[in-house]
């Protein structure tokens, strides 16, 4: 009994075996472009998945800036404050 989406277990009528599969595959869009014509191609691609990509609003965009420059401020301030501290140890032992 299948579904109308077919069943995993019983291959559809009008599939291709695995030999013409393999055959098929020979070659490709790869094969029978140039080196511009392959240039093209991924052009296209990219610009269809940057379609597909779902831009923030100004709003969320200036939020996102925001809590970044602020994480990256106060990470600057740790490492600072690590570094002055191993400073004033190196003083200490060595010197």
């Amino acid at each position: 009994m299948t579904d109308a989406v077919g069943s995993i277990d019983t291959p559809d009528a009008d599939d291709e075996t695995a030999e013409s599969k393999k055959k098929s595959r020979k070659g490709g869009k790869r094969g029978k472009k140039g080196p511009l014509g392959r240039l093209a191609l991924f052009y296209r691609q990219i610009v269809a998945e940057l379609r597909k990509v779902v831009w923030p609003t100004r709003s969320q965009l200036s939020t996102y800036t925001t809590v970044v420059i602020i994480f990256v401020v106060i990470m600057i301030g740790l490492v600072t404050v690590i570094d002055y501290g191993f400073q004033e140890a190196v003083k200490y032992v060595f010197g």
